[in-house]
């Protein structure tokens, strides 16, 4: 006696979706991350490094350098986050379509590094955009790069692709406070009494 499963689709009813279909589906994203980079200062150049032949980041599945942030899914952000470059950033996170992911490259951006104490220097990407893993180091070397990939690759393995997990994701990255837009990271220079 044979019995005729049902097609799995992909899309709001993937939840239904048999797990070797997942694991193909997973299998396809994690294997080809377009990468929007975002390089605010010497961190930038350890990125650029990495995407190079010695350490070929291509051979892991992430593509350099998207035209823009409608066909990236992954920003890696490098270098610096001063708080006038704020808005920019969280206005090309907003552009990236989702399922989006975020690497923190480097001290100043995880936390402000040597310049935590200046009055323009944001505390950390994570205030802007949700990070999905962080790379330490000042500057961080390639390998250190590709191992936050390797990493995040990891993640995205694991993840369900239904619309309410998906949607549940981007309401836990900022669990604790409200997602800001671009316009509610602007700082002005001069605080009201």
């Amino acid at each position: 006696m044979s019995v005729d499963l049902p097609t799995p689709k992909v899309g709001p009813v993937s939840r239904y979706a048999p797990k070797p279909v997942r694991v193909v589906l997973n299998w396809g994203r994690r294997y080809s991350l377009w990468v929007f980079n975002f390089g605010l200062a010497c961190c930038a150049i350890e990125f650029i490094a990495t995407s190079m032949g010695r350490h070929d980041f291509i051979r892991l599945g992430v593509i350099p350098f998207a035209p823009g942030p409608r066909q990236a899914d992954l920003m890696v952000v490098s270098g610096t986050v001063t708080d006038k470059m704020a808005p920019a950033i969280r206005r090309l996170y907003d552009q990236m379509p989702e399922p989006k992911y975020v690497i923190s490259f480097g001290a100043c951006s995880n936390s402000g590094g040597p310049y935590w104490d200046s009055y323009s220097v944001t505390k950390g990407v994570d205030q802007i955009v949700p990070v999905d893993v962080y790379v330490p180091g000042c500057p961080p070397r390639p390998e250190a790069l590709l191992q936050g990939i390797i990493r995040l690759q990891e993640k995205i393995a694991d993840e369900r692709l239904s619309g309410p997990a998906i949607a549940a994701r981007r309401a836990g990255r900022f669990a604790g406070h409200r997602a800001a837009t671009a316009a509610d990271v602007t700082r002005g220079l001069v605080a009201r009494p």
